[in-house]
């Protein structure tokens, strides 16, 4: 038989990675903060240096918000989250997922840089909602114009 609450709670951890998504395209930062644990942790150390840069682990929801919403000023994104696959235990949660990240000059879409990344995801439950506690984000491959994501 079928656990409903299971099923609930592995879409709703899905959810989670879409609200964190489409704040970044959106530049909603309630919406980005609401995918958020306030202590999370975000790893983009792997997918950055495949890319050819340096991108520091960020600690805590304001610091990560900040740094996305701050390095993403100047680009256009959109995010495509698929293939999740979510375990649960309790009030926690794993998931991978594969996540495509187009960018583009916010005023010069000729050029794009896009990325397929592997992100892994831990979740906790916070008043029913779900909440990245920890995401690590690799890169698979990528095409385009690097330069894209530092603004030049």
């Amino acid at each position: 038989m079928i656990n409903l609450q299971e099923t609930a709670d592995k879409f709703a951890v899905i959810e989670t990675l879409y609200r964190f998504a489409a704040g970044i395209d959106l530049r909603d930062n309630d919406l980005l903060s609401s995918a958020f644990a306030a202590n999370a942790i975000s790893d983009f150390r792997p997918a950055g240096k495949k890319a050819g840069f340096e991108y520091p682990v960020l600690e805590g929801r304001e610091n990560i918000i900040a740094a996305l919403m701050g390095s993403l000023n100047q680009i256009d994104t959109t995010h495509s989250v698929s293939n999740p696959r979510v375990s649960i235990d309790g009030d926690k949660a794993v998931m991978d997922a594969l996540v495509e990240a187009q960018h583009l000059p916010l005023n010069n879409h000729s050029r794009h840089y896009l990325m397929k990344n592997r992100y892994d995801v831990e979740l906790v439950r916070q008043d029913d909602v779900w909440v990245i506690q920890g995401v690590t984000i690799d890169n698979v491959w990528r095409t385009g114009d690097p330069t894209v994501l530092t603004g030049i």
